[in-house]
């Protein structure tokens, strides 16, 4: 094997990329120009929502979707502790409190039984929403969960940065793309660099929800708006001259009717965005071949764990952003890869263990499912740019360290 760094993930450039990302840095925007509304409409096909929000990153679109759905002190929301931080965090930062709910052992998804558990025991109707999360690029089965938060009259937001392109089947053995809003009332994805799509940094909301859309775009940019049917102030105010008898607005004139944020994507960004997205089918489907070919090299490890999909099938619609497996001596594995160039990676540690979930009362115990997840995955490289060869050797080296200890 070379010396060479195999990562979890990684990022693919290729020349059609930088040719887009110059072409916008000779061109009059650098930011808010063109390419932001060019990649929104292109995102929102490809995931077939009616509408999409580009924004800085994932996290600031879980922010935005919980202040566009008005969540306020006292408001509680349930949530995976199997997830990146954000997926809480955008509650809290509203002054809402987080509700954990365990997962699903077989998935690692959220555990819509345990969520309809804590919905029944919610007598004061304190619980407003749900945000389940696509791990690892396996879709959460919203139908279900749309159902539910019907009968408790809860919002969902779907945390799909994992899973562009990715689906379930609906009752009606439909496919259900990830984000196309047909049963969530938001959507949210991430251009992080290793996800399906790198856009350096960046994030979309998608929905088929148009107030919520339209609300979302205000607080993207300051809680501004330029559209003269919403103007609260008289055109008089407005030309701020003298002229009471003013009857237009001028061109320069905006208003800040909320307080939202500075949360734009740059075109630099998008152009890199849009030239992803065009490589996105064939990425995922490069990640879905990788997928098989680990599958079926661990099929007889005993001290191994595979609860991913059957790979490689038509109707598969796990996206393998992440290829995650339980190992028995997980930290003896991670320490032996890392000694021969392998660097595999930890998704996650739990949020609710983390210092300031448990400065909020959370414990160690509470959530049995997702602990001992954690105490044995381990998610190998993944994506599209891996080598047969690399490939390989990874199998090979964690065939060799169970040799070793049987």
């Amino acid at each position: 094997m070379s010396n060479s760094v195999i990562p979890y993930g990684k990022q693919s450039i290729s020349q059609e990329d930088i040719d887009a990302v110059v072409e916008v840095l000779q061109s009059d925007y650098l930011t808010q120009g063109p390419k932001v509304k060019e990649f929104e409409e292109a995102f929102a096909k490809y995931v077939g929502a009616k509408y999409a929000v580009a924004v800085a990153n994932g996290t600031a679109a879980l922010h935005l979707n919980s202040l566009a759905l008005g969540v306020k002190e006292g408001d509680k929301v349930i949530t995976s502790p199997i997830t990146f931080a954000a997926s809480a965090n955008c509650i809290r930062y509203c002054g809402g409190e987080v509700v954990f709910a365990d997962i699903d052992p077989e998935t690692y998804l959220l555990d819509i039984v345990k969520v309809r558990s804590l919905l029944e025991e919610d007598k004061d109707k304190n619980i407003k929403g749900i945000i389940p999360v696509d791990f690892a690029g396996r879709s959460v089965d919203l139908e279900a969960f749309r159902e539910l938060a019907d009968e408790f009259n809860c919002w969902i937001i779907e945390d799909a940065c994992h899973a562009p392109g990715a689906f379930f089947k609906n009752n009606k053995r439909e496919k259900v793309k990830a984000g196309s809003g047909v049963y969530a009332d938001l959507a949210i994805f991430s251009f992080h660099p290793v996800k399906h799509i790198a856009a350096g940094e960046g994030g979309m909301i998608t929905t088929n929800d148009e107030k919520l859309y339209t609300a979302i775009s205000e607080l993207r940019t300051h809680g501004i708006t330029r559209d003269t049917n919403k103007y609260k102030n008289a055109a008089s105010l407005a030309v701020g001259d003298d002229l009471s008898d003013a009857d237009d607005y001028p061109g320069w004139y905006m208003e800040m009717q909320a307080l939202g944020y500075n949360y734009r994507l740059s075109d630099i960004n998008c152009a890199l965005g849009l030239s992803q997205l065009k490589r996105a089918e064939a990425g995922l489907q490069r990640r879905r071949e990788i997928a098989a070919v680990y599958r079926k090299a661990f099929k007889d490890i005993d001290q191994l764990t595979d609860r991913n999909y059957e790979a490689g099938q038509e109707n598969n619609g796990h996206g393998y952003h992440l290829y995650v497996i339980e190992v028995e001596d997980r930290l003896g594995l991670y320490h032996f890869l890392r000694e021969h160039n392998v660097f595999c990676q930890i998704h996650y540690v739990p949020t609710h263990l983390m210092p300031y979930y448990q400065e909020r009362g959370y414990k160690k115990g509470q959530y049995p499912a997702a602990e001992q997840y954690y105490g044995r995955c381990l998610s190998l490289p993944m994506f599209p740019t891996l080598t047969e060869e690399e490939q390989e050797s990874v199998i090979r080296l964690i065939i060799e360290y169970y040799q070793t200890k049987s």
